[in-house]
This record gives C-alpha cells, sequence and structure tokens, in this order.
C-alpha cells in the first residue's frame, strides 16, 4: 500500500528541476540508519568506497541496477528511496503546497513501516 501510494500519488507531484534529485543523500540517511560505513556498504553493494562516495555526494549517477541493490540491502522499496530523494525545490511551485503538506505525514509513515 505504501509503495502504491508513493509510485501514483506521490512522485508524480514531482516535476524534476534538477536531473540528479538527492539520491546520493538518501543513500547516505539511509546508511547511516542502517550503521553501515561507506566501506561496509560498498562492499555489500558490490561497488568501490570512492564511487559510492561519488554517489553520495551527487557527483556521480548510479545504475537502476546498483541502485535496486542498495535499496534491497538497506530494506527499503525503490520508490522509497527515490522519495527521500525529493526536496521542495524539485517540485513544481504549484505542487508545493501539497508537498510541504502531505510531505511529513509521507515521512513518518515511511519511518513507522521501515524502521
Amino acid at each position: 500500500m505504501l509503495i502504491f501510494l508513493c509510485q501514483e500519488y506521490l512522485l508524480p507531484l514531482v516535476k524534476l528541476k534538477r536531473k540528479n534529485m538527492n539520491i546520493g543523500q538518501a543513500i547516505r540517511k539511509l546508511r547511516k540508519n542502517e550503521l553501515m560505513n561507506q566501506e561496509q556498504f560498498a562492499s555489500s553493494v558490490g561497488i568501490t568506497q570512492s564511487y559510492l562516495s561519488l554517489i553520495e555526494k551527487g557527483h556521480k549517477k548510479p545504475s537502476l541496477e546498483v541502485l535496486e541493490q542498495m535499496a534491497d540491502i538497506l530494506n527499503t522499496p525503490l520508490p522509497v528511496l527515490f522519495w527521500f530523494g525529493i526536496d521542495r525545490e524539485d517540485v513544481d511551485e504549484k505542487k508545493q503546497y501539497a508537498y510541504d503538506t502531505l510531505k511529513p505525514s509521507i515521512d513518518n509513515l515511511i519511518n513507522e513501516v521501515f524502521n
């Protein structure tokens, strides 16, 4: 149900103004929540620590395959990972009120379900 909400109702609110979103910051946050350092996480994903660092800093874009592996290791569905990568600046100005209204509740729900 939560994944359906993200895919069908929340992600369409976003009209990306930036190509990267902040997927790297979302990965870093979720990795730290799992108490994994970069070396441990990178090893479990099958990438180098330096490549992970570049992803988390927004300098590299991981492939969908790598994102799926990361989401799996973080026990987080991929749409939820994308949701955490969205910032207010990514949302069309006409839809920012809806985003601002929904984001805190959705974040709390996600944290309750996946933490």
